[in-house]
């Protein structure tokens, strides 16, 4: 049973640019269902790009947003050794 997707005019334009490009470098004709088939499948795939794509992107920082961030910072006096971690870590 196909579903309909709604999309605007410009994602629906280069739906068809794709399927129009699948058509000319392979000589097979392909629906768009087909092509939106393919993609989710590929996306399944790749679940991790296709989350982290949808991220706010915030790297780089800024020059400014690195001074915050250290301003924040407080010094507790104990210098703490990899080995201080992995015991609180693993025992």
């Amino acid at each position: 049973m196909a579903t309909s997707v709604k999309m605007d005019d410009d994602t629906k334009s280069r739906l068809e640019r794709l399927q129009a490009e699948i058509r000319l470098q392979t000589g097979t004709r392909v629906t768009q269902q087909e092509v939106l088939a393919r993609l989710v499948e590929n996306a399944v795939e790749s679940k991790a790009d296709l989350i982290d794509s949808f991220r706010e992107k915030r790297v780089p920082l800024s020059e400014s947003e690195r001074e915050q961030f250290h301003d924040g910072m407080v010094s507790s006096g104990v210098t703490t050794t990899e080995d201080d971690i992995d015991d609180v870590l693993y025992g």
